[in-house]
């Protein structure tokens, strides 16, 4: 019995003392197949990709526990060809993951300096799950202070920042949202609220002052594809399951349109995960623009924490 099969009967299944998750608390739908999938197709699946996209709802205690499953499921079929990368960790930090995942330093340490979010027990288990197999985890999004920077000022005001800094955001200049995906940026975005947007429903209109969103949001996204699309340059063989907010790649957008813009011959599975009250019974018709696979997850279990 390999270590990772071990390490997911020990996964911490338990949020509360009323909710135990298990295969029943979820669906898949396949849009390729047109039906319902277990969880190991998605996995066997990524053979024709080079990254898989999971676009989560943060605080979703569903998918948390379908994530850190899913990269179990990934390790297993792909062993060391298999990549981490995540919205959550900053480019900055990465030094610091990978003290940790060399076990240099000590975690109180690591979730300090790494900035690690509140809600960090949640992607915990995959964490330490790389540490154990020693697979990569790449921290690809850019740190809150330069998104920051250019909304309020527009991104030519990143020009001036020093190299060293620069080397934390996508090269200069970024492409900015358009299209579909501008549009659906008329709503003000989960890093700006606090909670998540869900992109099947019209997102409430931005109140952001002279505060530019979209080239604020373009930066994260941008950023986060750059980061995926260097790491993927520098180890050709391996799989990368990029772990991010549904609104960075929902409907190929975001995350998913900027990696074309740095590696046009990539492919890119898709999958989103979301809440529906009429849970099991779906309409599955309704969610297939936004991805290869949809996950419908059961909305009476508790939140890990709420918005």
């Amino acid at each position: 019995m390999k270590k990772h099969w071990l390490f997911l009967l020990l996964l911490p299944l338990v949020f509360s003392a009323k909710a135990q998750l298990s295969d029943a608390n979820y669906r898949i739908y396949s849009v390729k197949l047109d039906k319902e999938v277990p969880l190991n197709v998605v996995a066997e699946d990524l053979i024709n990709f080079d990254i898989l996209l999971f676009g989560e709802e943060h605080n979703d205690s569903v998918t948390h526990y379908l994530e850190k499953t899913l990269f179990a499921l990934l390790y297993d079929k792909y062993g060391d060809d298999l990549a981490l990368s995540m919205e959550m960790f900053d480019r900055d930090v990465q030094p610091i993951m990978n003290e940790y995942l060399k076990g240099f330093i000590k975690e109180k340490h690591f979730v300090k300096d790494a900035r690690a979010w509140s809600n960090y027990r949640d992607y915990k288990p995959m964490i330490e799950f790389a540490k154990e197999n020693q697979i990569d985890v790449v921290c690809a999004n850019a740190p809150s202070r330069y998104a920051n920077l250019a909304g309020r000022k527009g991104q030519e005001f990143l020009k001036d920042l020093p190299a060293l800094s620069k080397d934390n955001i996508a090269p200069l200049p970024y492409a900015v949202a358009k299209g579909k995906y501008l549009e659906k940026l008329t709503g003000v975005s989960e890093h700006a609220t606090g909670t998540t947007t869900d992109s099947t429903k019209p997102a409430p209109p931005p109140s952001m002052g002279g505060f530019d969103l979209v080239v604020a949001q373009s930066l994260w996204d941008a950023t986060m594809a750059y980061s995926i699309a260097q790491y993927k340059k520098k180890y050709k063989l391996k799989k990368i399951m990029q772990v991010n907010g549904k609104f960075h790649s929902d409907e190929g957008f975001a995350v998913a349109t900027q990696l074309l813009n740095y590696n046009p011959k990539l492919k890119r599975m898709i999958v989103s995960t979301s809440s529906d009250d009429a849970f099991p019974k779906i309409d599955w018709s309704k969610y297939k623009k936004i991805g290869d696979y949809i996950i419908i997850t059961d909305p009476k279990v508790p939140r890990t924490y709420n918005d």
